[in-house]
């Protein structure tokens, strides 16, 4: 199993809500770790700093540049801190504004640019790539998963299917599991990805946590919540920091009102706005002391994003003016907006959910159409979609 590709494609599945990066390479070692949160005699930041000096020697060195870019693209899915976007691009810098430039630079800048919801501009770079290697498994991979984020299901199994015939076939089965679980076949991709899963032995940690958060979806949707909450605890027992793994669990634990567990998770994660988002609403359900301060410095870092023109929180900010500011316009039109870009399970969510609370049903037609026409099965969306619907009679 090729961990840097499963890393890699669950970074593209991971929440995309993080706030664009001026591009820029630290001049001194003692800058960065002053700054981004490693621990001391940590083998990461000691890997960084030297990758970082060969990089000062000889910034034309594509082995190194390429090396250290993919490990700050690690670091945003891991720590959720958007600077490391920056400095990722900033590593490629003498190849970022070529054309067709090389493979491994075009993977990572399509990477980045999905992050920072340049969807299309990621495609580009993808369909390059494939046009010189129509199996490079890593670009399938994250072509796949921006087609399931823009709800374009055949051309993401058709990867996912060639995925798995170039020789990753446990990163297919996973991929073709998320779309399976997307379109109808929810029980069967749940079944057929467990099978997999327990036949496969010896599987990286951050392979395992992905397949497991995979697993935890398809449960979710079916209701098994005991099944879903022991793969998300199976996730985390791979000792691993994960965003996305972080806040989906998170979510887990809000639906069912235990936000006790989402401080306990959440506390010592502020530094990420998705997480500080789940944090904010468990203490402000707790009516903690600190609910008010948390929730301040995220309206605040959402204002900064706003004035800087930038639009990847859209998702997220909806959430925040709906559940927090009681912004029911606000949130719908955020969360129009969102639905333009991104079109998954929680982003029809929070557009129904704004919908309902406007009395809108009307501005929902587009999300209730994908409900009829994906064949989700999840039952809190449908259990929406039907109240819309019955707004409409």
């Amino acid at each position: 199993m090729n961990h840097r590709l499963l890393a890699a494609l669950f970074a593209l599945s991971s929440w995309t809500t993080f706030a664009d990066a001026v591009p820029y390479l630290p001049k001194s070692d003692s800058q960065v770790l002053e700054r981004l949160p490693f621990k001391p005699n940590d083998p990461l930041a000691r890997e960084l700093s030297q990758l970082r000096a060969a990089l000062r020697r000889d910034p034309n060195n594509l082995d190194v540049a390429v090396t250290l870019a993919g490990r700050y693209y690690g670091l945003v899915g891991e720590e959720g801190d958007p600077r490391y976007l920056g400095y990722a691009q900033a590593a490629l810098a003498p190849w970022w504004d070529l054309p067709r430039p090389p493979i491994d630079v075009q993977v990572l800048r399509a990477g980045i640019r999905q992050f920072r919801h340049d969807f299309s501009g990621a495609i580009d770079d993808l369909n390059g790539v494939l046009e010189r290697e129509p199996h490079h498994p890593r670009a399938l991979a994250l072509r796949a998963i921006i087609h399931i984020v823009q709800a374009r299901y055949s051309q993401a199994r058709v990867d996912c299917e060639t995925l798995r015939q170039a020789g990753s076939p446990l990163v297919g089965a996973g991929c073709e599991a998320m779309v399976d679980g997307l379109t109808g076949k929810a029980v069967p991709a749940y079944a057929a990805l467990s099978a997999a899963v327990g036949k496969t032995a010896d599987l990286a940690p951050q392979d395992m946590l992905w397949l497991q958060v995979r697993l935890a979806e398809l449960a979710q949707r079916q209701g098994l919540d005991e099944q879903a909450e022991s793969h998300f605890k199976k996730g985390l027992a791979q000792g691993l920091s994960d965003t996305f793994l972080l806040a989906a669990y998170a979510d887990f634990l809000l639906d069912k009102k235990r936000y006790a567990d989402v401080v306990s998770l959440l506390k010592d994660k502020s530094r990420s706005d998705v997480l500080l988002l789940r944090l904010v609403f468990a203490e402000r359900a707790l009516s903690l002391p600190t609910a008010k301060e948390r929730e301040a410095a995220l309206a605040a870092r959402y204002a900064a994003s706003q004035l800087r023109g930038e639009t990847v929180h859209q998702q997220e900010e909806a959430r925040f003016e709906l559940e927090v500011n009681g912004d029911v316009k606000k949130a719908l039109a955020l969360a129009q907006e969102n639905w333009k870009v991104q079109r998954e399970p929680r982003d029809a969510r929070i557009f129904l959910e704004a919908a309902i609370a406007a009395k809108d049903a009307a501005a929902a037609q587009p999300v209730l159409q994908w409900l009829d026409e994906s064949r989700i099965e999840d039952a809190y969306l449908i259990g929406l979609g039907r109240q819309l619907k019955g707004m409409r009679k």
